[in-house]
């Protein structure tokens, strides 16, 4: 079978006791690094010495079928640098070719750099989003945060250090200012840290550099984020498209949480003046 084994993020102590059996006794590895998977099977004090073969992003899609077919004789662990393998890391067409070859996979549960920024930002937990990394590109960044500005789940991105003073910049531009953020930087390391405030407080500490592994948190769109002057621009410009008002004041509501009939009343009253 595939089994998908979530490594520690950061501090050795957090590897799960099946963790380490299966390692000890595994004899093939699928791992996005040889060396960091070297460094980890030392770190543990694991004597076992698996054949330890790369998976990465650059020939996942050509090694997925032979691993496949390996996989129906012996047990093949599947490892990313840190954390959960396929989450923003390889493995997920691995994952599709061994379902679709019939292939059994199962789940080392551990450690995610995820769930455990949201757990420390402060934000709330009970609906979120997981973006993945935000794009490089400035452009294409404001693009990806200006379609997120009405998400109303928690959102959680990964982003590099050499980025999160820029990223943060976007934030402010497009989420505005005021939206509460928390970036979560070397967590469960020495020197673990959670930046939490507003965008523009939290833009202005990073603008002085920011280092180690980052996951950045921003809290979703509320009622208290939309203005009923916002709700009515929205409102008149899904009208000036072809809905009908009162098709266009629900869409509104249900993106803003404003109220439905004070939308309405004040499209007409927008009408009369």
């Amino acid at each position: 079978m595939i089994i998908l084994a979530a490594t520690p993020i950061g501090n050795l102590g957090d590897a799960s006791a099946r963790l380490v059996e299966t390692l000890s006794s595994a004899k093939f590895v699928a791992a996005e690094d040889t060396r960091s998977t070297v460094r980890l099977l030392a770190g543990l004090g694991i004597e076992n010495r698996p054949q330890i073969v790369p998976l990465h992003d650059h020939n996942e899609r050509e090694k997925s079928a032979d691993l496949v077919e390996r996989a129906r004789d012996t047990d093949i662990v599947v490892m990313s640098d840190a954390g959960m393998p396929t989450v923003s890391d390889p493995g997920y067409h691995l994952v599709q070719a061994a379902i679709a070859a019939g292939v059994d996979v199962t789940v080392i549960p551990g450690p995610s750099a995820v769930v455990t920024a949201l757990a420390l930002s402060g934000m709330p937990t009970d609906r979120f989003t997981f973006e993945g990394f935000l794009p490089r590109k400035p452009a294409e960044r404001r693009r990806t945060l200006r379609a997120l500005a009405d998400e109303r789940r928690t959102m959680v991105f990964f982003e590099s250090p050499q980025r999160i003073a820029s990223a943060l910049d976007d934030v402010v531009a497009e989420l505005g200012a005021e939206r509460r953020v928390a970036v979560c930087r070397e967590l469960t390391k020495l020197y673990e840290q959670v930046k939490r405030g507003s965008a523009e407080e939290v833009a202005a500490w990073a603008a002085e550099g920011v280092k180690g592994e980052i996951v950045l948190v921003v809290r979703g769109a509320d009622a208290a984020s939309f203005s009923i002057e916002d709700g009515l621009a929205r409102v008149t410009e899904r009208v000036a498209r072809g809905e009908r008002l009162k098709d266009a004041a629900a869409a509104v509501a249900a993106e803003t949480a404003l109220s439905k009939r004070d939308l309405y009343q004040a499209a007409l009253n927008a009408r009369q003046s």
